[in-house]
């Protein structure tokens, strides 16, 4: 069962983002699993917390990326970045504070937001930094 499917339209074409945002489509359908299971709160709270952790890693490793190679709109990105990781760690608060309802929003608002971002945002860096030095592949897997 799954929500989001990846597809290769949402690459980046920088191998090291595409793996991590395939990471991000596979915490949001095993969040899809969690929520599908009646009584299962304790689930989606670890794939709630390891969702919102994943999503801080994912954002520092961009960041550092455009920092190193010097994007030119590396503030406004950052700002994007610092948005929702404020919003998804709100959603963390409200389902720890017993909203359940929270993990379906949550879920949403992630699906909507990961393949807007990677088409609207993300993309916009990735000429930039494959001009000035990024490898588009991996020389071999190390994670």
């Amino acid at each position: 069962m799954t929500m989001v499917v990846w597809k290769d339209e949402y690459s980046v074409d920088i191998q090291e983002i595409d793996e991590q945002h395939k990471c991000l489509v596979e915490f949001i359908n095993e969040m899809y699993k969690a929520l599908a299971i009646k009584d299962n709160r304790e689930q989606v709270e670890e794939v709630l917390n390891k969702l919102v952790d994943y999503t801080k890693v994912h954002f520092a490793v961009e960041e550092c990326l455009m920092r190193m190679f010097e994007y030119p709109d590396y503030d406004a990105h950052k700002a994007i970045h610092d948005r929702i990781v404020h919003k998804v760690t709100e959603y963390q608060g409200q389902f720890k504070a017993g909203d359940d309802r929270v993990g379906m929003d949550l879920l949403m608002f992630l699906k909507d937001w990961l393949f807007d971002h990677i088409n609207k945002v993300d993309k916009k860096y990735v000429p930039h930094l494959v001009k000035n030095g990024v490898k588009k592949r991996w020389f071999k897997k190390f994670w």
